[in-house]
């Protein structure tokens, strides 16, 4: 920000300096006033270009930082990031407790339809609690899978999740899209699967 500060008021300076040199060339008529002039708007140009480069780089990367503490990242190649987190606690409505561990998500949320994935570890209560919460209701079959809207990694066992025990809940709106939330917990392991998708 400083830096920023002294790039407008060096440019506001050599603004003066400028309008002086060629005020004073037009009225004295001197060449080595005139090529002091060009020379001045030159350097008033040049300076001019870098502060508003400077300003719109520094503007972006304030514009990132504050979206991403509103809008955190989605890491799915690494666990327990602040950003995984924090996407936790919106996702799944629910605080941190310390079972809850190896927190991985992805989303995509390019183009017309956006999911949402998570895995991690928590105990059996956490899990009552985020059904609870999210207002899940149990499926009447395992699995509730919807295979093919999913994307691939390591974190998510799909052939584990095709028969588990699923809770499952949609919206009823009808302006818009409709929003789907499948929950699945493995009770003997410890780990949850958490998967949200709109249409």
């Amino acid at each position: 920000m400083i830096t920023l500060i002294v790039l407008i008021i060096a440019s506001i300076i050599l603004l003066i300096t400028f309008i002086i040199i060629i005020i004073t060339a037009f009225i004295k008529k001197t060449k080595r006033l005139f090529i002091l002039s060009v020379l001045s708007f030159l350097l008033l140009f040049c300076t001019g270009i870098y502060t508003i480069y400077f300003g719109l780089k520094k503007g972006k990367e304030k514009t990132i930082q504050i979206a991403q503490k509103v809008f955190p990242p989605f890491d799915s190649d690494k666990p327990d990031t602040e950003a995984n987190k924090k996407n936790f606690k919106a996702f799944l409505k629910l605080d941190l407790t310390p079972d809850v561990k190896n927190i991985y998500c992805f989303d995509d949320a390019l183009g017309q339809d956006a999911d949402y994935m998570f895995a991690f570890s928590c105990n059996s209560i956490t899990a009552k609690k985020i059904i609870e919460r999210n207002e899940l209701v149990a499926d009447s079959q395992l699995g509730n899978y919807s295979e093919g809207l999913q994307n691939d990694f390591f974190w998510w066992d799909k052939s584990k999740i095709e028969n588990l025990p699923s809770y499952s809940w949609q919206s009823n709106f009808e302006a818009k899209k409709n929003v789907y939330k499948v929950f699945w917990y493995d009770e003997k392991n410890q780990k949850a699967y958490y998967f949200e998708y709109d249409m």
